[in-house]
């Protein structure tokens, strides 16, 4: 697995037999790795006056299997260590008229590769741990908080005791102070990661609480406070998040826990049904 800082390891590695063609190449990576991360081979080559083969021989040099496996690793890097702001300056250079296109294609190509790299044993213990517990708890924090808001949502047509924590009112070692072996929390972070997310997953399972991570790749934090963890890709080269493969990858799960528990859902939406009805909660005509 290419850890964020492999390939400038690889670069420091490699800098004393490197020909000069790839000195050049590598000189750029390490000054303007953020721009690099997104460039084509062809475009690299160019910048820095060397062929587009000379760029892919460079990354087979590097013990990569070819240009893209370079590039995911520098992007591996600009995922983790940029800023908001850094983030954000990179997109600017994108054409406006072009935005709604790049930007629902990375969505889309988000979905797809988490749909590549899914454990699927680990998504079957999941559901298994979610539909044993006593009580649920479901954290997300900044960015994490609609997911976690969405999710909880729906897990309380299907469980009894689901408890969400975003945030708002009050403090997140509260909430789940009680948490015991028969409980799991269910955490949600994505980078940049938050602290108190991962900081109330360890109080969590020193208190034997099953932990559960929802969040962007193996090389995330979350990985090390779990018990389970789930990947879905996140990357977007601007301020936000891309979070349409979380979001999807969150329907799955309720999907799973929904047909696992389906005579207890059908009985809880039917009784949710006479109360919406007897209330007006939507539009009568709808």
């Amino acid at each position: 697995m290419t850890q964020p800082n492999d390939i400038i390891s690889r670069l420091n590695l490699s800098s004393g037999r490197l020909s000069k063609g790839h000195r050049k190449i590598a000189q750029f990576i390490e000054e303007q790795y953020d721009k690099a991360a997104f460039m084509t081979a062809a475009r690299l080559g160019r910048l820095v006056s060397v062929s587009e083969s000379t760029v892919v021989r460079f990354a087979n040099a590097l013990g990569y299997e070819g240009y893209p496996q370079m590039q995911k690793a520098l992007q591996e890097i600009v995922h983790h260590r940029l800023t908001s702001s850094q983030r954000l300056a990179m997109s600017a250079s994108v054409d406006a008229s072009d935005l709604p296109d790049v930007v629902l294609r990375t969505d889309l190509n988000n979905i797809r590769a988490t749909i590549d790299e899914i454990d699927r044993e680990a998504f079957a213990a999941v559901v298994d741990a979610i539909a044993s517990a006593r009580t649920i708890y479901v954290l997300g924090l900044r960015s994490a908080a609609p997911l976690a808001q969405f999710l909880s949502h729906y897990l309380q047509f299907i469980f009894d005791d689901v408890r969400l924590f975003n945030g708002m009112g009050g403090d997140v070692f509260e909430a789940i102070a009680r948490i015991s072996p028969r409980d799991a929390l269910v955490a949600i972070s994505f980078p940049r990661y938050s602290s108190r997310t991962l900081e109330s997953m360890g109080f969590a399972r020193s208190r034997g609480g099953k932990v559960i991570g929802i969040t962007d790749g193996p090389l995330s934090p979350l990985h090390e406070v779990s018990d389970l963890c789930l990947d879905a890709r996140t990357d977007m080269v601007s301020f936000v998040d891309s979070l349409a493969a979380p979001l999807s990858l969150i329907n799955a799960l309720l999907v799973a826990l929904g047909v696992r528990n389906a005579e207890k859902l059908t009985h809880n939406l039917r009784n949710m049904e006479q109360i919406w009805d007897t209330y007006r909660i939507y539009d009568a005509k709808q």
